[in-house]
């Protein structure tokens, strides 16, 4: 080996070793190597920064801010509010779930998906009595068999595509991974909905695993029923079907000002008229979707709109001195001094008998306000309230709901005909998204998951030295020469497992940036067509099922599931020995050697 090799294989090595450790952050680890990899002089100085403007790295920023804008306009509420229902059986739901989480990954990046599944998936635990570590795993799992569709469903797609397109000629296409990506994700949806969920350890799922929302208390809040509603003329009760699926308690009516005695189930809806229900933040915001309605009246939601780049979701405590102490949001004109609007108060569990905004504040009250967004803080500290821990409660905006689908849809048309450069078709639903205010501009930056950006930023360049020192040509030819003799399908499960366990331990998109380079190695020494080897190691990179670090939407379930370290590999390792033995066969049908 040349003294560059040593000195790579070396800093590789290291990486390895502090992203197992873990002591550190991966993007603070692949940064220093960089660093230390220029210093060395083993990185060349004009590329050392390459990376950060590598396509992949663009791409996977991208998509992050585009899975929030879907997720913003009310895009994914409006598929899982009509599919998802807590009476059918577990296996029924996690097929469904699944079905959902696979087909949206495909389309969003696979954490966005599994994010905003997540709380639908704990929600319908809840309310169907079920531990929810009993069905996130196979939800999460699903999440990521479903990246693999697509170019934008998962980093390792893009960075393959990238690499391919350097070392080929031409990259992969946004479906060119749907072929044999689809197959295995068929077979692997099927295994978890059939199987998998069964091999979960349910001792320790039901000692462990529990609603993380359930903390938080109920508020009563009013939602109104604007002009020219579908609702209108119907009754009261009419919409308990649609509460009781968005978990939300209709506790009566307010008209003309005034709150109606009882519940008025019999009553028929007329335009202005203010439901008052009980519920979550969540579970308000999504029933507001559903059914159409508004906040408060329209002319008072649309002035708070023109205030700034969109609506925010506040919650505060009201201590014994604040503002409103003993007064009402009326009162002390919170609409009109504050361009805001008093959604809800929690009241340890207690029911109110008047209307929201004509009811006098305790101390202890917990309020949700809604208030321009970039305001927060200011009205927090007018009202001399506590605001509580960020929650990421968002406003769903449902008006815009076909405009994103639209931008979106088009974009990934024009990119998949190649009529545009996907990074710039990525872009421009960004601008989109952005002058529509779907994606507010002081929320544009937030998205963007900054240490998986410099992840990819760092490791890029080391990657290239690698190759240009031969370093993975010297990872291939050891690999040839392990597989001497073998069949060609029996060097692609090599390569596979290879790649899948060093992805099991180590973060996804490390692995594919090393792997990638030595499946084009590894099929140049054999003379055979790199494609297939580049798709063994998509799979293989992809599919990390074995532990909680190998992939982050299996960190993301870990405490809301219960879940122990030991969990993941009880349905995990079947899983990944059913995707070697069906993705091999798949990768020899439509990506011939």
């Amino acid at each position: 080996m040349t003294t560059d090799q040593i000195i790579l294989f070396s800093l590789f090595g290291a990486v390895f070793g502090m992203l197992l450790w873990g002591r550190y952050r991966y993007d603070l680890v692949a940064f220093t190597a960089l660093m230390l990899g220029v210093v060395l002089g083993v990185v060349p100085t004009k590329d050392a920064f390459s990376g950060f403007g590598h396509p992949a790295t663009l791409i996977v920023a991208l998509v992050l801010v585009v899975s929030a804008g879907l997720v913003r306009s009310g895009a994914v509420f409006l598929i899982t509010r009509t599919m998802v229902d807590a009476s059918r059986s577990l296996g029924a739901h996690i097929a469904l779930m699944g079905a959902i989480g696979g087909v949206l990954s495909a389309f969003m990046n696979n954490v966005a998906a599994l994010a905003l599944l997540m709380p639908v998936d704990v929600q319908t635990a809840r309310k169907a009595g079920r531990p929810p570590g009993l069905s996130l795993m196979p939800l999460s799992f699903a999440t990521i068999l479903g990246g693999m569709v697509t170019l934008i469903g998962t980093p390792p797609n893009i960075i393959i595509a990238s690499i391919r397109g350097e070392a080929l000629g031409e990259p992969f296409h946004m479906f060119d991974f749907a072929p044999v990506g689809a197959v295995t994700a068929a077979a692997g949806l099927i295994f978890v909905a059939l199987v998998g969920w069964r091999l979960i350890p349910q001792a320790e799922t039901v000692e462990n695993g529990s609603d993380p929302m359930e903390n938080f208390g109920l508020y009563v809040a009013e939602l109104t029923v604007p002009e020219e509603s579908k609702h209108i003329g119907k009754r009261l009760k009419d919409l308990d079907e649609a509460a009781e699926k968005n978990d939300v308690a209709i506790l009566g009516l307010v008209r003309g000002g005034k709150r109606r005695y009882g519940t008025q189930r019999a009553t028929k809806l007329e335009a202005g008229d203010a439901l008052v229900l009980e519920a979550r933040p969540e579970a308000l915001d999504e029933f507001r979707a559903a059914l159409s309605l508004t906040f408060t009246d329209a002319e008072r939601e649309e002035k708070l709109r023109a205030e700034g780049d969109g609506l925010s979701k506040v919650e505060i405590v009201v201590p014994v001195n604040a503002r409103i102490v003993g007064k009402t949001a009326q009162s002390i004109g919170l609409n009109w001094r504050q361009r805001s609007v008093l959604l809800g108060i929690s009241r340890a569990g207690k029911r109110i008998a008047k209307q929201v905004r004509k009811t006098e504040v305790r101390a202890g009250d917990i309020l949700l306000l809604l208030v321009p967004q970039g305001s927060e803080s200011d009205v927090t500290e007018w009202l001399g309230g506590l605001p509580l821990a960020e929650r990421g409660l968002k406003v769903t905006q449902d008006d815009k709901v076909w405009m994103a689908i639209g931008l979106f849809g088009g974009a990934v048309a024009a990119a998949s005909f190649g009529l545009i450069y996907l990074p710039v078709a990525l872009g421009l639903v960004v601008v989109g998204y952005t002058l529509t205010k779907i994606v507010p501009l002081s929320e544009l930056y937030t998205h963007i998951e900054w240490p998986v950006v410099v992840l990819l930023g760092s490791m890029i360049p080391l990657g290239a030295a690698l190759e240009t020192s031969g370093g993975t040509e010297l990872i291939a030819n050891a690999l040839v020469g392990i597989t001497q003799g073998m069949p060609a399908w029996a060097v692609l499960t090599v390569l596979m497992i290879v790649t899948m366990t060093l992805s099991d331990v180590l973060n996804n998109t490390a692995t594919t940036i090393v792997a990638a380079p030595v499946g084009i190695q590894m099929a140049q020494a054999l003379g055979k067509n790199p494609d297939p080897f580049l798709m063994a190691v998509a799979v293989a990179a992809s599919c990390a099922f074995l532990t909680p670090i190998g992939h982050k939407n299996n960190t993301l379930i870990l405490g809301p599931g219960g879940y122990r370290f030991g969990d993941y590999w009880r349905m995990g390792l079947p899983l990944e020995v059913l995707v070697v033995a069906v993705s091999i066969p798949a990768i020899l049908v439509f990506w011939p050697l």
